[in-house]
C-alpha cells in the first residue's frame, strides 16, 4: 500500500504517539529539573518539544513505523517503537549540536524521555490494538468477503486470505468462476457457493463488502469492473494485469500481491472526521427532535390516531438492512394504498413519487415541505446506519428491483441529505438520473464536497425547494 494511504490508515496510532511524545518529554522534566529552575527553564523545553514532535512527523512520513501494527506481534511492536524513539534522539541531539545549543539541556531528561516513551507507547499501543481487533474481529463489524477464482486454485486461495485473516473479515461467498455444469458444490467448507448466473441474486440477499479475485485477465477483468459498478471493494491478485483502475493501492498478504481497487477515494482519516461530525451534528439534532416532539406529536395524534413515528426498513451500505425512523406524514393504511396509486407514479424507475398524494395527512404536507419529517434520522446517524451526507436509503421493494449497476449507489453509508436532495429531487423524475448523481457524489467525494451540500441542504430548506 502506497504511503500516503497508510498514514491516512493509522492515524489514529499517529495521534496516540503524538500524545505519548508530550507525556514523556513533560514528565522528564517535571521529575529531573528542580523546582527553582522549572520556570527558567520552561520556555527551552516548549521549544524542544515543539522539535520533538516535528521530528516524530518527519520519521512517520518517511518510514513505515506504523505498516502492519495490528498483525504484528509485540517483540516486533517494540523493535518499531525503540527506531522510532532513537530516531527522534538522534535527529534532535544532531539538530541541538548544528545549532550549539546542547549544554542548556539536560541529558538526563533526554534520557528519561526515552525510557518513559517507549514504557508509554507500548502499553498504550497494546491497548489501542486491543480494543481495535476486538471491535473489528466482532461479526458484525467484520468486512464480509466474496472469493472469485477457479476450483484448481481455490484451497490454496482460501488458505492463504485466511491464514493471514487476524479475525477482521469473514468469507460469506465463494463464486467459482468454471464452466457452470462442472460446479455441483452448493457449499465449501461452510460457505455457499455460487456461479456467475446467480451473481445478482447472491447480492441482493447479502452483504458483501469486499471482493477477492485470483483468475485469467479475460475473466478478471470484465469481473473487476462489474464489481466495481456495484459499489465494491475489489482486490485482485497481482499474478493478473489490470490496468486503468480507479483509486488503486497495493498491498501484499502472505506471499501474494494483490492490487485494491475502489470507485469510493475516501481515506481512513476523511472516514474518521465525517464519523465524528455525524456524531457531533446527530447529538445536536435529536435536542432539536425532541423539542419539535412536543409541538408535532399531538397534531399527528389526533390527525392520524398511531405512532407518531414511522420506521421502516432500508438498505444501507452493500446491502445492510436497518430501521429508519421519521415523523409520520401518512395515515397507517399508506403501504397498502401505495400499490392502488402505482399507476399515477410520477418516477420513471424503481422509485415511486406523485403530487398531492392522497396518503399524506394534513399536517404531513408541512412536514414534509419544510423537512421537519426526517429530524428523527438523527437516531440512525447515531447509531451509524446513516450519515449525514450520502445516498437515499432505498426500501426494500425497491431494492430487490435493483439491476447490477444500480447497486453503485450504495458503496456509501445512505445519508440524511445528499447530490439527488439538493438537484431539485422533486424535478427529477428519472431514477436512472438519481443513480448518476448518487454516483458522482462517491466517486468525487471530499469533505468540502460534503461542506457544500450541508450549505445547500440549508438553503433548499429554508427556501422550502424540491420537496413535495
Amino acid at each position: 500500500m502506497n504511503k500516503g494511504s497508510t498514514r491516512a490508515k493509522h492515524v489514529d496510532f499517529i495521534i496516540i504517539d503524538f500524545l505519548c511524545v508530550l507525556s514523556s518529554m513533560w514528565l522528564a522534566y517535571v521529575i529531573w529539573i528542580p523546582q527553582s529552575e522549572k520556570v527558567r527553564f520552561y520556555n527551552n523545553y516548549l521549544a524542544l518539544s515543539v522539535v520533538m514532535l516535528l521530528t516524530y512527523f518527519f520519521i512517520v512520513f518517511f518510514l513505515p513505523i506504523h505498516s502492519g501494527i495490528l498483525r504484528r506481534g509485540f517483540k516486533k511492536e517494540l523493535e518499531k517503537i525503540l527506531v522510532m524513539n532513537l530516531g527522534i534522539l538522534g535527529v534532535m541531539l544532531s539538530y541541538l549540536f548544528i545549532v550549539k545549543i546542547t549544554y542548556i539541556y539536560s541529558r538526563m531528561v533526554f534520557g528519561l524521555f526515552f525510557i518513559f516513551d517507549v514504557i508509554l507507547m507500548s502499553i498504550m499501543h497494546a491497548i489501542w490494538k486491543k480494543m481495535l481487533i476486538k471491535r473489528y474481529t466482532a461479526y458484525a463489524n467484520q468486512s464480509k468477503v466474496m472469493v472469485v477464482t477457479y476450483k484448481k486454485f481455490l484451497e490454496e486461495f482460501l488458505q492463504m486470505i485466511e491464514k493471514n485473516n487476524s479475525g477482521f473479515y469473514h468469507i460469506e461467498g465463494i463464486m467459482l468462476l468454471d464452466d457452470e455444469q462442472d460446479i455441483h458444490e452448493k457449499e465449501i467448507d461452510g460457505i455457499q457457493v455460487i456461479t456467475r448466473s446467480g451473481m445478482l441474486e447472491y447480492f441482493r440477499q447479502n452483504v458483501v463488502d469486499e471482493v477477492y479475485i485470483k483468475a485469467r485477465k479475460s475473466d478478471a477483468s470484465p469481473l473487476t469492473n462489474r464489481f466495481l459498478s456495484m459499489g465494491v471493494i475489489v482486490h485482485v491478485s497481482l499474478e493478473v494485469f489490470i490496468s486503468d483502475l480507479p483509486n488503486v493501492s497495493i498491498e501484499t498478504i502472505s506471499d501474494t500481491t494483490f492490487v485494491t481497487t475502489n470507485i469510493n477515494p475516501i481515506t481512513f482519516g476523511q472516514r474518521i472526521v465525517k464519523r465524528f461530525f455525524d456524531i457531533i451534528v446527530s447529538l445536536i439534532g435529536l435536542v432539536f427532535t425532541g423539542l419539535l416532539f412536543i409541538f408535532i406529536a399531538p397534531i399527528i395524534k389526533i390527525q392520524s390516531p398511531g405512532p407518531v413515528f414511522f420506521k421502516q426498513e432500508r438498505i444501507g451500505k452493500n446491502g445492510r438492512r436497518f430501521k429508519m425512523y421519521k415523523f409520520r406524514s401518512m395515515y397507517m393504511d399508506a403501504e397498502e394504498r401505495k400499490k392502488e396509486l402505482m399507476a399515477q407514479n410520477q418516477m420513471q424507475g424503481l422509485m415511486f413519487k406523485m403530487d398531492h398524494d392522497p396518503r399524506i395527512i394534513p399536517i404531513g404536507k408541512f412536514l414534509r415541505k419544510t423537512s421537519l419529517d426526517e429530524f428523527p434520522q438523527f437516531i440512525n446517524i447515531l447509531m451509524g446506519d446513516m450519515s449525514l451526507v450520502g445516498t437515499r436509503p432505498p426500501t426494500v421493494d425497491e431494492f430487490e428491483r435493483y439491476h447490477l449497476h444500480h447497486l453503485s449507489r450504495l458503496a456509501i453509508k445512505p445519508g440524511l441529505t445528499g447530490m439527488w436532495q439538493t438537484s431539485g429531487r422533486s424535478d427529477i423524475t428519472d431514477f436512472e438520473e438519481v443513480v448518476k448523481l448518487d454516483n458522482y457524489y462517491i466517486k468525487n467525494f471530499s469533505l468540502m464536497l460534503d461542506v457544500k451540500i450541508i450549505l445547500k441542504t440549508f438553503g433548499a430548506v429554508f427556501a422550502m425547494r424540491g420537496s413535495k
